[in-house]
């Protein structure tokens, strides 16, 4: 990934942060933890992408860290 975001990176990534927020807050305040949910599962769907392939298309995961020659 360059230095820069594009708008579907920073949308995934969104889409990632508000997950995270949906299972942390599910017990506190259901109502907010479902929305955020729903929010996140719409930008995935904006782009087609399942939330398990997520990573592949921020290229992290197994290379984490390692730039693409190409």
């Amino acid at each position: 990934m360059g230095d820069a975001l594009t708008d579907r990176q920073e949308d995934l990534l969104i889409a990632v942060t508000l997950t995270e927020f949906s299972v942390h807050y599910e017990r506190a305040d259901p109502e907010l933890a479902e929305h955020a949910w729903q929010l996140a599962a719409d930008r995935l769907v904006d782009y087609d992408v399942d939330p398990r392939d997520v990573d592949t298309e921020l290229e992290i995961g197994n290379n984490c860290g390692q730039r693409s020659s190409t």
